[in-house]
């Protein structure tokens, strides 16, 4: 059930995703008196993790269209345990930066919901599924894939170069890193418009159940250089 539930419910990530890529023009920044920056923000989810950004980064509002994006994905689902799934995934977070913007999101799958067991050996479809939705804007090459712990964690990771399909000069490093939580499942995932964005990406402090805090991805997880 699983290996076609995945690309199915994380379709949803894929669609927040873009959603939230357009440019902006740049806005025109007003004279200041140089301070200290903000702390980072902690994001948090009621299934057992915190993630954390800075302070700049700007938050995107998924509840007025989800519902209507989880109907749209649903229709097109045969299985009824495929659309229960869609029905209890949960958009996190999404947040950009820059222009062109860099943008993450969180996706959880509450097992208090979805009411199925996970095992480690789902996270490459996991994964996988998390980055099906970009699949329709976007052409994949260069896929990496690589699994780590953090803690008592098992961790999966799959990178992609993504050029956009209409603009083919234009390219994102596109991440998904998912792990498998005591009350559920969770993926975040990048489109990352240039190095800095994919750093901050990976080197967002993350706690996962009652681990200590630690980098989303650690330096040496890749040996090859991103964009």
């Amino acid at each position: 059930m699983k290996a076609r539930l995945f690309p199915a419910l994380l379709l949803l990530g894929g669609v927040a995703l873009l959603a939230q890529t357009a440019a902006k023009p740049p806005a025109k920044a007003p004279v200041k008196t140089p301070a200290a920056p903000p702390p980072p923000v902690v994001h948090s989810s009621d299934i057992g993790f915190t993630y954390t950004l800075p302070a700049d980064w700007e938050i995107g509002d998924t509840k007025p269209t989800l519902p209507m994006v989880q109907q749209q994905v649903a229709s097109v689902a045969a299985a009824e345990d495929v659309k229960k799934g869609i029905a209890c995934v949960q958009v996190v977070l999404t947040a950009r930066h820059g222009n062109p913007p860099t943008v993450v999101t969180v996706v959880a799958l509450p097992l208090s919901c979805f009411g199925q067991p996970m095992a480690a050996k789902d996270l490459p479809g996991f994964a996988s599924g998390a980055l099906e939705g970009l699949k329709g804007a976007l052409d994949f090459s260069n896929p990496e894939y690589k699994s780590y712990s953090l803690g008592t964690h098992s961790m999966w990771i799959e990178r992609d170069l993504g050029t956009v399909r209409d603009h083919p000069e234009v390219k994102y490093t596109v991440e998904a890193v998912c792990s498998l939580l005591q009350k559920g499942a969770v993926c975040w995932m990048a489109m990352a418009a240039d190095h800095a964005g994919l750093q901050t990406f990976e080197h967002g402090a993350a706690t996962l159940d009652d681990d200590a805090s630690t980098l989303l991805v650690p330096a040496a997880t890749f040996k090859t250089t991103a964009q």
